[in-house]
């Protein structure tokens, strides 16, 4: 490629630089880069020339340019030559400073091409820039800007330059009258500063190493006289800003004696602009490095500035502020960092000045000193040495400060003193007391912030630093732990201190394993007359206590059993090894759970368990009486956590259970009783644990202690009849009396079961009797409180489940026991029916479960009463209503169970059938009840029952099940009920029936059959909510139910079935409905002699029942006898009286469902219509001149059944099988009637319908039979005969004598066919099998081919289509008849009568169909042909048409893969763009066509490279990156096939011209792919000249992303180069 292509291509691209979309605009530039990369020197000159030639191009453009300048100089400012180089520094200087006012991004773009060029062109930058920064004229804005812009990029290269510039710059400084110059001067000077420093800082690197800060010293305070005198005073803030970054970096400049000399003036200056800018960070970074100058100089005026200096800095941390602003962050560590500098000058004053504003209220100062403090601690460590005991005594009002902030601030000093000696002071442990205090916080006492940095608040929270910082000091800093240990354990077992818990065990437990390992002595705490630390039966219980609950306060369980683990010599030498093994299991317990899944009772039952095992081991029972005083005492302090004082009670149960003193035992017994807050439920249940752990080492001592407390003066009350009411606190009485009766039901139920019976009723049930109830004046007064009968009832429950429970329980009698059910008995019923509120009911019932187990039996009353009040007491509750609170649900659920399990225990008693359906008839009102709620808890009970039925099922002898159709007749329509769960329950019910059905065969309990355990599968069913899936699955059921049900109870079945078609629940009546047909289906062939009975039940039903659903049942119930028995159904129907009413019309369609049936059912009509006279004559008056006729009633009833059967839409099939007959017998019944009568009767009959306005169908013999012989025509086919007859009044004409003949004339010549109908009928014909099976396939071709030349192009398409459909319906005639075939296809291509071009497309789909199955000979004689004819419609504007074209190329080349002929390979490669183009085409179906026309052209290619990329790339779905895929097919096509790069061009310059703005687009980019990858040997193949005239115009395209594709491949053009 010519230097003048490279040019031009440069001139193009620049001038499109002006479009005016942005987008076009931004790939302009990148395609100039590109080009730039690769030409850097063209690229510049270009830039150059063009920004030299277009004076008046507008600055944006001018800008766009330079910015392309500078890209290309950054990455190849070494490859330039000094010419170049020079010229571009001239244009940039120019550009620059073309104007004199400030265009800033036009400028800045110049200045920066000129700092690019000064990293390596330096000298003749200055050279330039010098030029136009004379002395005494002052500068262009820019060229100061450029000057200080370079000192920073080239350090090394601008500092021998800037004594130069300094001399002849400070003159200007007085002449600077704008605000912009004076700015600018001053960025000048703060980077000449920063690169003075920079290259003084590296002096061994730099050119010069003789350069010395003295050189700038003068010229530098001659500027900052200037800066600080004159321009700081400015009313322009950005000025002053300016002005106060240069002094900053300057001030390291200055001479020392100059410095010391303006310090007096330039420290309040700085210190002034705190008021006068909000923003602030660059006066304090500004002011910092004053400072750092100021001390490296050892100034004096420091100390005379430092009160002014102090209090400035303090205001500027004390600001409010937000925490997430950048800026004010970066002032806070500017500010600190100055007073880093003031601390390492000036330490005392700074304190002194510092720790008085900590005894201030206000939270700002407080906290803004705090944090100075904190910085300064660590920043001058050394300095602070020596006030460590002046700043720990300044700390103690902000211990006391509430306020968040401060806690926070006070937290991190702490922190920092921590790391540096501090708190091994006097007063450090005060520090370490107010950590463990803000760790204790409860985390919602922390105010939150709403908003986007909640979570960081929380974060950041007291409780969170504090956590973190106690334990970071104990575990990071060595010297702590001498002041930690053994001082954090006074923490523990202080209430307050709870919420510390888990920071100070896991602190305390890295100090212990410290002090372990460094060989400490066997107890690793040394009280040494310590009284404050506690002692080791305190550190056990409070960590044990605290372990019950071991998710709370972050996991303290296992942070406190950790500390237990550690510290086992301390709590008694024995126990090492046992809790060596055994907390590492609890531990391991808590983490296999989290907070949610983890059983609170089995945790505590672990805990308990550990606790036994380390009374085991230690033995000794002075440490046992100790530890559970120790228990004791504590109790109290977890009045305020309830679950944790009631593990405690059994912590306190379980240590007296291993005492071996009963002295003890009684007196601790004695202080619970005493002590106990009986108004608290958790303490009161608390205590009756401690009672029965106790009572099972125990027991005549507990129940000793309890029988004292019984008796002593806490249940005393006055008997006289006025002091009944003036009793101290009834309340209080009571709640204790609920405690002792749950002590009582505790020692029961954990007292050995050999010492119980002996106990249960004396001991036990006695004093329980004596506590619930008193005598006032010889009157048993029973009590009120729900309370106390809720303990009664659940201590009776434990009691007598402890006895059932034992060796004796079968045999013991409990004389108590009518009573003690009575009494239950009298509670259930006290509870309200409307709401189920507390667990009173559920209580009982349990009570009840288990006295119903002990001897004497009930008598049968009272067990009907008990069942009848306790199933009354639950079913009628409704159910809670939406929204209220979850904790019912659980209640219930409860309830229901203890239900369940009384009435299974009853039951238990008398298992029999009869004993079976004594229980489901308590339950039958409850089953068919209209409340959703009350069945589905009637048939979970009745589940339930038939569960423990079968489960418990004992039969001597083979006997029948009497009541099983009964039963499954009450069961299974419940399978569809409205409510799912009810359903479910039903299911369970038909399971359990027909497996006490085998059991009562003879079958084994563990047996499992098949059948029915199908039933559990269809549970997934019912629970569906469409109708259609739970019908379908009622209809399973019936089928296993029909399996396994004895004949001898079918009838039953049926009869209370067909009772539940009026079921109030329409999916009931709806599933007896399913149920009934599905056993007349499978089990129908035994009920002929029940058929008119079923009919006549049926319709019976229908006249009761009005549903719908009833009605289409009974349809299918009749379809079913039917088809068992359909000579019988006919004759009933055939019965029923004329004119046959609604009913009996649908049980007449029914029998149409089914094809064969309804076959069957029209030739017994036929035969009933044909096989008598149809009329009689007989004379209305002896006198009357002609006899009348008068239809037979069984020919009428015939044709009228016909006419319905044939109405029906399912007829179809069965009409056609015996349409000759039923045509003829029907046209044939039509003139036999025409002028028949009807019989009297039916004439009265008639009268009276049409007089009383009821609509029914016409019974005159004549229409009825018009009507039938119409309805065959329409299940025939032929409506339009019909729709032909009634426009021309055919039908009509038939009905009469003077008409008939001719409307039998107008039924015939409807019949004639349309050649499109039949050539539609035919091509449809050919598309499936049967035209080859009844061997037709000949006649049907010739048939098609010879109406090709029909003169209908619609005929001529069909024909077509006809004959593509041999593929799909004949494939492997299709070589027999390739010729004809493929011929008449090529017809079709060139059918040039069809202006639409319809047959042509219809050709290309069916060549499509057809290509693979022809012979390849034949195909090869018409490739070609083919491939010509169609090549034109790739581009047509119909998306049909390219679809179809494109496919059909595709089959073309699938057809001929491996033996493609050189001929059709040219086809292919011309083809070949334009589907990579068609890709990007706008319709889908056409870019999917051209995906798979590149696949099958892939292996036609010869290359697998391409062959592999269409593979893979062009995969039906997958998605498609064009721009990659058309780069790789580039890159092969160029490398494999270089010659094709002219042919592929000049159909991609084609494209550029296409109607569609996304092919536009894609052949842009075809183009630049293909210059990019050709070799350049094929270069000269490319007409250069037309592709940038092409893409220049396309540059003008009205879519920018045309525009943007265009610029692209310019950019790509330089290959070419």
């Amino acid at each position: 490629m010519s230097e003048s292509y490279v040019k031009r291509l440069f001139t193009i691209l620049l001038d499109a630089v002006t479009d005016k979309d942005p987008q076009v605009q931004e790939q302009v530039c990148g395609a100039l880069c590109a080009l730039g990369e690769s030409q850097p020197e063209e690229a510049l000159r270009a830039c150059e020339e063009h920004l030299r030639l277009h004076e008046k191009l507008a600055h944006p453009y001018r800008t766009m340019i330079l910015r392309v300048m500078e890209t290309v100089v950054s990455s190849h400012v070494g490859e330039l030559d000094k010419g170049l180089a020079r010229a571009s520094i001239l244009l940039a200087s120019s550009e620059m400073t073309k104007v004199k006012e400030l265009v800033c991004d036009w400028q800045q773009a110049a200045s920066n091409v000129l700092v690019a060029l000064g990293k390596r062109f330096i000298s003749s930058v200055m050279e330039e820039i010098l030029s136009k920064f004379q002395p005494g004229v002052l500068p262009h804005h820019f060229v100061v800007q450029t000057l200080a812009n370079l000192s920073v990029s080239n350090v090394f290269g601008m500092v021998p330059f800037l004594t130069s510039i300094l001399s002849t710059m400070l003159p200007m400084l007085s002449a600077a009258k704008p605000d912009s110059m004076r700015v600018v001067f001053c960025c000048a000077l703060q980077r000449f500063s920063e690169s003075t420093l920079e290259y003084l800082a590296d002096l061994d690197q730099a050119p010069d190493p003789t350069v010395r800060k003295d050189a700038f010293a003068t010229d530098i305070f001659s500027a900052y006289d200037i800066l600080f005198h004159h321009w700081l005073q400015s009313r322009e803030a950005k000025l002053r800003l300016a002005v106060v970054e240069a002094l900053g970096p300057m001030s390291h400049l200055l001479p020392s004696e100059k410095l010391e000399e303006q310090l007096p003036k330039l420290l309040p200056g700085v210190l002034g602009l705190y008021k006068k800018h909000a923003e602030t960070v660059h006066v304090s970074r500004s002011l910092g490095q004053i400072l750092e100058a100021a001390a490296s100089v050892g100034s004096r005026t420091l100390d005379v500035q430092l009160d002014s200096l102090l209090a400035a800095l303090h205001a500027q941390i004390c600001v409010p502020v937000e925490s997430s602003s950048p800026l004010v962050m970066s002032n806070q560590k500017e500010v600190l960092r100055c007073f880093t500098v003031l601390a390492c000058c000036s330490p005392d004053r700074l304190l002194a000045f510092l720790l008085p504003k900590l005894d201030t209220g206000n939270e700002r100062t407080r906290v803004g000193t705090l944090q100075v403090v904190r910085h300064v601690i660590n920043s001058a460590a050394a300095q602070m040495e020596v006030k460590q005991p002046f700043i720990l005594s300044s700390m103690k009002l902000p211990l006391l400060d509430t306020n968040s902030k401060v806690k926070r601030a006070v937290v991190q000093v702490i922190s920092a003193m921590a790391h540096h000696g501090y708190l091994e002071q006097p007063g450090g442990k005060a520090m370490i007391e107010y950590i463990v205090q803000q760790c204790a916080l409860p985390p919602e006492a922390e105010p939150q912030k709403l908003g986007a940095n909640s979570e960081a608040l929380a974060a950041d929270s007291v409780r969170a630093i504090s956590v973190s910082t106690l334990y970071l000091v104990s575990t990071t800093v060595d010297r702590m732990g001498d002041v930690l240990w053994p001082y954090l354990f006074e923490f523990l077992v202080p209430v307050r201190f709870t919420g510390a818990l888990t920071p100070l065990c896991r602190s305390l437990a890295h100090l212990a394993q410290k002090r372990q390992e460094a060989g400490a002595h066997d107890l690793l705490i040394q009280y040494n007359g310590n009284v404050t630390l506690p002692s080791p039966y305190a550190m056990a219980t409070r960590l044990l206590a605290v372990s019950s609950s071991p998710y709370l306060g972050d996991g303290r369980g296992a942070a406190s059993l950790r500390l237990l683990s550690v510290l086992h010599r301390d709590i008694h030498p024995m126990l090492g090894q046992r809790w060596a093994t055994a907390i590492p299991l609890l531990l391991e317990h808590l983490d296999g759970h989290t907070e949610e899944t983890l059983s609170r009772k089995e945790w505590e039952e672990k805990l308990l368990m550990f606790l036994r095992d380390t009374l085991a081991v230690v033995s000794d029972n002075t440490w046992i009486c100790q530890l559970s005083l120790e228990m004791c005492k504590q109790l109290p302090s977890y009045n305020g956590t309830p679950l944790e004082k009631n593990f405690l009670y059994k912590c306190i149960g379980t240590t007296l259970g291993a005492a071996s003193s009963k002295e003890v035992v009684r007196k601790r017994l004695q202080e619970l009783l005493e002590t106990a807050r009986y108004q608290e439920e958790s303490e009161r249940e608390g205590l009756a644990c401690c009672f029965g752990i106790c009572a099972s080492s125990h027991l005549d001592d507990t129940l000793a202690q309890l029988e004292d407390f019984v008796k002593s003066d806490v249940f005393r009350k006055s008997a006289g009849i006025f002091n009944i009411f003036k009793d101290r606190s009834e309340s209080e009485v009571e709640k204790a009396k609920s405690a002792l009766i749950l002590c009582y039901g505790h020692v029961a139920a954990r007292a050995p079961r050999e010492l119980l019976p002996a106990r249960v009723e004396p001991d036990i049930f006695r004093n329980m009797s004596q506590c619930f109830s008193t005598k006032a004046l010889g009157i048993k007064v029973e009590t009120k409180d729900l309370g106390l009968r809720l303990c009664l009832a659940q201590s009776v429950c434990m009691a007598s489940q402890a006895v059932c429970s034992g060796s004796h329980g079968s045999s013991f009698q409990l004389l108590r026991k009518p009573e003690l059910v009575a009494q239950m008995m009298e509670f259930i019923k006290a509870e309200p029916s409307d709401s189920l509120r507390t667990p009173m009911r559920k209580k009982a019932m349990l009570a009840c479960t288990y006295l119903a187990s002990l001897e004497p039996a009930l008598e049968g009353q009272a067990q009907a009463d008990l069942i009848h009040s306790c199933l009354h007491s639950i079913m009628a509750v409704p159910p809670e209503p939406e929204g209220v609170d979850g904790h019912q649900e659980p209640l219930y659920r409860d309830t229901m169970q203890a239900l369940k399990d009384l009435l299974t225990s009853l039951l238990q008693r008398n298992m029999t059938p009869q004993g079976l359906q004594v229980m489901v008839e308590h339950l039958s009102p409850w089953i068919k009840s209209p409340r959703g709620h009350e069945r589905v808890r009637a048939l979970g009970l009745s589940a339930c029952l038939l569960q423990h039925f079968l489960k418990h099922l004992h039969i001597s002898a083979l006997v029948p099940f009497h009541n099983l159709g009964l039963l499954l007749g009450l069961f299974s329509p419940r399978c569809a009920d409205l409510w799912p769960a009810t359903r479910q329950e039903a299911v369970s019910c038909v399971y359990s029936l027909l497996y006490l059905q085998l059991g009562y065969e003879g079958f084994s309990r563990d047996y499992q059959d098949d059948v029915v355990e199908q039933l559990l599968t269809l549970k997934d069913g019912l629970g569906h909510p469409d109708p259609a899936i739970l019908f379908h699955t009622c209809h399973s059921v019936a089928q296993i139910i029909g399996k396994r049900l004895p004949p001898d109870q079918l009838i039953s079945l049926l009869l209370t079935l067909f009772e539940g078609l009026g079921d109030p629940d329409q999916n009931c009546s709806r599933a007896a409905t399913v149920i009934v047909n599905c056993l007349l289906k499978g089990r129908g062939h035994v009920l002929l002699e029940k058929v008119p009975e079923i009919v006549s039940a049926l319709r019976s039903k229908l006249q009761e029942t009005h549903g719908e659903h009833v009605l289409q049942a009974a349809q299918h119930s009749v379809y079913i006898l039917a088809a068992r028995h359909h000579a019988a159904v006919v004759s009933s129907l055939l019965g029923s009286p004329l004119p046959f009413d609604s009913h009996t019309c649908t049980l007449w369609r029914a029998l149409a469902v089914e094809p064969g049936l309804a076959t069957q059912v029209l030739g017994l009509l036929l035969e009933k219509m044909s096989g008598d006279v149809p009329f009689k004559e007989s004379r209305a008056f002896l006198l009357s001149s002609a006899p009348d006729r008068v239809a037979t009633l069984p020919p009428l009833a015939a044709t009228c059944a016909l006419y319905e059967v044939a109405s029906a839409p399912a007829s179809g099939p069965a009409v056609l099988e015996l349409y000759p007959q039923l045509f003829a017998a029907l046209l044939l019944r039509v003139s036999c009637t025409v002028g028949v009568q009807l019989p009297r009767n039916l004439q009265a009959k008639e009268r009276k319908s049409a007089s009383s306005g009821l609509a029914s169908p016409s019974l005159e013999p004549c229409s009825s039979a018009v009507d039938a012989l119409q309805a065959v025509l329409l299940r025939g086919g032929n409506d339009d005969v019909v729709q032909r007859m009634e426009l021309e009044g055919g039908w009509q004409l038939l009905r009469t004598s003077a008409g008939h003949e001719e409307g039998v004339t107008r039924l015939a010549s409807a019949y004639e066919m349309q050649r499109v109908s039949s050539t539609a009928f035919l091509a449809e014909l050919l598309g499936s099998n049967t035209a080859n099976d009844l061997m037709l396939l000949e006649p049907l071709l010739d048939n098609l081919l010879a109406r090709q030349k029909d003169t209908c192009a619609r005929v001529r398409r069909l024909v077509l289509r006809g004959l593509a459909n041999v593929a799909s319906g004949s494939p492997d005639k299709v070589r027999a008849h390739g010729p004809q075939l493929l011929t008449a296809m090529i017809g079709g291509l060139d059918d040039g009568d069809d202006p639409h071009s319809l047959v042509a497309l219809e050709a290309m789909v069916g060549l499509a169909r057809l290509l693979d199955l022809v012979e390849a000979w034949d195909l090869r004689s018409v490739l070609l042909h083919v491939a010509i004819r169609i090549r034109p419609f790739f581009d047509s504007e119909k998306v049909e048409f390219r679809s179809a074209s494109i496919r059909l190329f595709g089959h073309l080349n699938k057809a001929c893969q491996g033996d493609c002929e050189d001929v059709f390979l040219e086809q292919l490669v011309g083809g070949l763009a334009p589907l990579l183009l068609h890709l990007q085409d706008p319709q889908p179906p056409v870019a999917a066509a051209c995906r798979f026309a590149l696949r099958m052209c892939g292996p036609n290619l010869e290359c697998e490279e391409l062959a592999a990329i269409f593979q893979k790339h062009l995969q039906e779905g997958r998605g498609l990156h064009f721009g990659e895929f058309l780069n790789t097919t580039c890159k092969h096509l160029m490398h494999h096939f270089p010659d094709l790069l002219g042919r592929l061009l000049s159909t991609s310059l084609f494209y550029f011209k296409s109607s569609w703005e996304d092919i536009r687009a894609a052949a842009p980019m075809l183009t630049g792919f293909l210059a990019l990858h050709v070799e350049a040997e094929r270069r000269p193949q490319v007409d250069l000249e037309q592709l940038l005239a092409a893409l220049q115009l396309l540059l003008k395209d009205p879519a920018p992303a045309v525009r943007v594709k265009a610029a692209e491949t310019l950019g790509r053009l330089v290959k070419l180069a």
